[in-house]
């Protein structure tokens, strides 16, 4: 059974496959995403985290989703284009994916039982739902899209400042 987050694979937004493994021993803050969402103005915070923090050991996870409200209609290169041009973003992006259903992503499924939502729920419910990795690679804690980034960083400087296990 997979117990850490790197033991998935995914692809980069250029469709090269990629093991999470390469992030072993990083906090990480994974988030589905979305270009067309009330919520898509937390790319500047989440990048925001991520230069702040990235010398620390901490890396944003961003995977475009077109689940909700078919927010994330564009192909990758739309996709990465918009991310640059609209909040120069430099943290790693992936494939568009789905978090919910039978073709879900399994990274998205493993977060969703190992952090469950309000009321016990696993579905995510929208666009910016976050999920925070320790270094060991577990997760920590699952965030609502009305979390704001920049509410997250004291919990990341806290796992941050922890040692590795």
């Amino acid at each position: 059974m997979t117990s850490t987050v790197a033991d998935f694979t995914a692809q980069t937004i250029t469709g090269e496959p990629v093991a999470l493994e390469a992030w072993r021993g990083k906090v990480l803050l994974v988030v589905n995403t979305a270009s067309r969402c009330g919520f898509t103005p937390q790319y500047e915070g989440l990048e925001a985290l991520h230069r702040d923090l990235s010398d620390q050991g901490f890396e944003v996870l961003g995977f475009p989703c077109n689940q909700f409200g078919a927010q994330e209609p564009g192909d990758a290169a739309e996709i990465a284009s918009f991310c640059k041009l609209t909040y120069d973003v430099s943290f790693p992006l992936f494939a568009k994916i789905d978090v919910n259903g039978p073709d879900a992503h399994p990274l998205f499924k493993w977060m969703k039982a190992e952090a469950p939502g309000l009321m016990g729920s696993e579905a995510v419910k929208w666009n910016f739902t976050k999920f925070l990795i320790d270094r060991s690679g577990t997760v920590v804690r699952r965030y609502g899209p009305a979390d704001a980034p920049a509410s997250i960083r004291t919990d990341i400087e806290a796992l941050l400042a922890a040692p590795a296990s």
